[in-house]
C-alpha cells in the first residue's frame, strides 16, 4: 500500500484514516485510481492508504482473494494505528466499482478471512464512501457468473446488518453495470436496520463518471464526500484546501 500523510502532522494528534480500493472487476486495476483523492484528503487531514490487492490478471485469483486482501488491509492499518498516527475508531473504507464492493464487504461480510490474519483485529471500518459500487453479486447482479451460490455470503446487498457503518454512495443514472433501483433498495434496507445511507445520483452519467479524468464530476463527488466526513466529525469545515 502507498501512504499519503497530511503535511506538517502534529505529533500530539491521531488523524482519521481512509483506505482506498481501486476498481477493475477484481480482474485488474491500479492503486493510481484514487491517487488524486488521496492527495486531496491527506491535505484535509486524513492519513490515506492506496491498497493493492490480488486480481485475476496479475495473480490468477478470484474475487474471494481480493476480499481477503481488503480485509487484511483494514486489519493492518488498524493494528498499526500508533505507527501511522491514526485514530482506529475513525477508519473510512472507500472504493470504486469492484473496489466499492470490497470496501462495503469489509464492513458486512463475515467470511473470507486470510488464514494468517489476526481475527481479533476488526476489519470493519467506521464509515464507507462508495463510488458506483458493486453491491449486488446475486443472480442478475454483477459477478454472479464468477461467485455463483457463494453470493449469499459475499454480496453486500444480501448481508446488510444492524450497526452497518454510515455510508455515502455515488451513482450515475446511466450506469450499465449497477441499476439505480438496486442502489435505492440498498439504501432502503440500510435505513431499515437503522444505519445512515446517503445516495447521490448523477443524471445521465455512466459507470466511472466520478474518476479524475471527468474533472467536474470528480470535484462534485469529492465535495460531497468532504461534507459527509464533516458530518461524522472526521473533518473540520474546509476553508483552504483546493480540489485539484
Amino acid at each position: 500500500m502507498e501512504v499519503h500523510r497530511p503535511p506538517n502532522m502534529d505529533s500530539t494528534i491521531n488523524y482519521p484514516a481512509m483506505v482506498f480500493f481501486f476498481g477493475g472487476g477484481w480482474k485488474g486495476g491500479t492503486i493510481k485510481h484514487f491517487e488524486h483523492h488521496a492527495q486531496y484528503f491527506s491535505k484535509r487531514g486524513i492519513v490515506c492508504f492506496l491498497v493493492d490487492y490480488r486480481v485475476e490478471s496479475r495473480q490468477g485469483t478470484t474475487p474471494f482473494e481480493s476480499l481477503k486482501d481488503a480485509k487484511s488491509a483494514i486489519r493492518f492499518v488498524r493494528a498499526n494505528a500508533e505507527k501511522f498516527q491514526i485514530d482506529p475508531d475513525k477508519l473510512i473504507a472507500s472504493g470504486g466499482s469492484a473496489g466499492g464492493h470490497l470496501a462495503a464487504a469489509t464492513a458486512l461480510i463475515d467470511d473470507y478471512n486470510e488464514a494468517t490474519d489476526d481475527l481479533s483485529q476488526s476489519s470493519i471500518p467506521n464509515a464507507l464512501v462508495l463510488y458506483n459500487p458493486v453491491i449486488d453479486n446475486g443472480p442478475g447482479g454483477y459477478g454472479y457468473e464468477r461467485v455463483g451460490d457463494s453470493y449469499k455470503d459475499f454480496s453486500p446487498l444480501h448481508n446488510i446488518k444492524k450497526d452497518a457503518p454510515p455510508t455515502i454512495i455515488f451513482l450515475g443514472t446511466k450506469d450499465k453495470l449497477i441499476p439505480v433501483k438496486t442502489m435505492e433498495y440498498y439504501k432502503t434496507v440500510m435505513e431499515k436496520v437503522g444505519s445512515r445511507c446517503e445516495l447521490h445520483l448523477y443524471e445521465n452519467e455512466p459507470h466511472g463518471f466520478f474518476n479524475y479524468d471527468k474533472l467536474e464530476n470528480y470535484k462534485k463527488t469529492v465535495i460531497e464526500t468532504d461534507k459527509f466526513l464533516q458530518s461524522l466529525g472526521y473533518l473540520s469545515e474546509n476553508s483552504e484546501v483546493a480540489i485539484e
